[in-house]
């Protein structure tokens, strides 16, 4: 799908910073993309761009409003209805990444139809899967996988590519969410494909190559979640990665938005070897990368170094230390 930019992210009326993780997913990597936010009374969540109205928006260029926050189930609340109505009547395009449908909303389907305007539902894909074959493919993949959900899985898979192509090495970020491909521009959100059809749809995602290429997977969810390992499951099988990152949040004690409590990093690296051991034998853990952003600068090196030492593999947060140390990691264990 072409969706026109720039854009005005919408925030609604967000209770807390990560409910606003898309949005912020498209200022970190494609800030030149984005005009300015629109939040509504109660907000709270700020991805530090210029608040504007809708009317503002348009009159500085932006093309399309970009729904940019996640919820439970999926869902466009009620009270955010007439702002996307109000942005079509003004003239821009409309993006989501939630579960519902755009079209199947009738104000807007009425106000779309009345305008011309796009409506981009990015969670869906008019591709037709095959089930997965399992069978062993050439290239190499690396997959982010997490403790938890939203512990920064697109980040690591990015942040992978970015250092992997500054060395000249052959590497494609690998979309399989919604932000992902709000950034990318392709790619597919698993979480939205028919549950007999996810690994297939990993295998499309991530296709043959050449032997030194590598395939950086954006991850989902967590195999610990009891409300979205289903999808990681497929992920994992489908992508048949040769190496993963575990992907950790320091500071949270139970899982997101249930009761669970989070697994031990070694419980990570062990199911996922386990687990992805089915359609690639020789899986290997290659590094840990963890998202500090509540820790202060000392105290997040301390815990990195402790962790490293504690598993014998290198430790990093991808924004505050960069990718170095793993992409090293990798070139050791998979020499071109």
């Amino acid at each position: 799908m072409e969706i026109e930019r720039p854009y005005l992210l919408f925030l609604g009326d967000v209770h807390d910073q990560l409910a606003a993780k898309t949005a912020q997913g498209v200022v970190d990597w494609r800030p030149d993309w984005c005009t300015g936010q629109m939040r509504l009374e109660g907000c709270q969540a700020d991805c530090g761009l210029k608040d504007m109205s809708i009317d503002e928006a348009v009159a500085a260029g932006a093309r399309t409003m970009v729904v940019g926050v996640v919820n439970s189930g999926g869902i466009l609340p009620d009270h955010w209805i007439s702002e996307v109505v109000r942005a079509i009547e003004a003239g821009m395009d409309v993006a989501t990444g939630l579960h519902k449908r755009l079209s199947s909303i009738p104000e807007i389907a009425e106000a779309a139809e009345k305008h011309g305007a796009k409506l981009h539902d990015v969670r869906f894909s008019d591709v037709a899967f095959a089930t997965g074959k399992g069978t062993k493919r050439p290239g190499k993949r690396i997959l982010a996988v997490g403790t938890d959900c939203s512990v920064g899985k697109k980040y690591t898979a990015l942040a992978l590519d970015q250092e992997m192509q500054k060395r000249g090495m052959k590497s494609d970020f690998r979309a399989t969410g919604q932000t992902g491909v709000l950034i990318s521009g392709r790619g597919i959100a698993l979480d939205a494909v028919v549950a007999d059809f996810i690994s297939g749809a990993a295998e499309w995602i991530s296709p043959a190559n050449e032997d030194d290429h590598w395939d950086c997977v954006e991850g989902q969810g967590s195999l610990f979640h009891p409300a979205f390992a289903g999808v990681s499951l497929g992920l994992l099988h489908g992508s048949q990665p040769d190496a993963f990152v575990v992907c950790h949040e320091p500071t949270r004690t139970n899982m997101r938005g249930v009761a669970h409590p989070l697994p031990t990093i070694q419980q990570v690296i062990d199911r996922n070897i386990e687990d992805g051991s089915l359609t690639n034998p020789d899986i290997q853990c290659v590094g840990i990368c963890v998202n500090t952003q509540k820790l202060p600068e000392d105290e997040a090196r301390d815990y990195l170094a402790d962790l490293g030492d504690k598993y014998g593999l290198p430790c990093v947060d991808p924004i505050r230390t960069g990718m170095g140390p793993i992409v090293d990691e990798i070139q050791k264990r998979f020499p071109s």
